[in-house]
């Protein structure tokens, strides 16, 4: 094992890279890709067709859903929320899973949501609590419900 998993993880994935860090509480399942260098803290979730990149730090109480598609050196801040299904029902194994990619170099603050099929462009800035519907362009701030654009690069 090239990785650091705290006794009270459960992993389930063998595609885990270098020197990154697995707190207690986290759950991994079998298929889901982890670059090196990360920082996966406590609480967190990552299902299986999940992909995240090199230096990526996950702060506590995120759960990464299938589709999910993380670049390099990405900082999600703690308690945010990722969505797969646009349409949501109990039950419905019928569902489109709609991918959203994370760029490079984005920091999303704590307790934003992102909505499926989002990509946040490189450099991008989520800010706290700020509710992502649509695309955000490469090296913007975005905060609010719905986020909008404060400054751009």
């Amino acid at each position: 094992m090239n990785h650091f998993q705290h006794k009270l993880a459960d992993i389930h994935s063998d595609n885990i890279g270098h020197n990154t860090c697995i707190w207690q509480y986290v759950i991994i399942l079998p298929a889901a890709k982890i670059g090196s260098d990360c920082n996966i803290c406590s609480h967190c979730f990552i299902e299986n067709n999940v992909v995240i990149g090199d230096r990526v730090t996950v702060k506590n109480g995120v759960f990464l859903y299938d589709g999910l598609r993380v670049g390099n050196d990405v900082f999600i801040g703690p308690n945010v929320t990722f969505t797969n299904d646009k349409y949501p029902k109990s039950g419905n194994t019928e569902f489109i899973r709609l991918q959203t990619s994370i760029e490079d170099g984005v920091s999303i603050g704590g307790g934003a949501v992102i909505l499926p099929g989002i990509r946040i462009g490189a450099g991008a800035t989520v800010g706290a609590g700020a509710v992502v519907t649509k695309d955000v362009p490469t090296g913007v701030t975005v905060v609010g419900n719905p986020a909008s654009i404060i400054k751009q690069k």
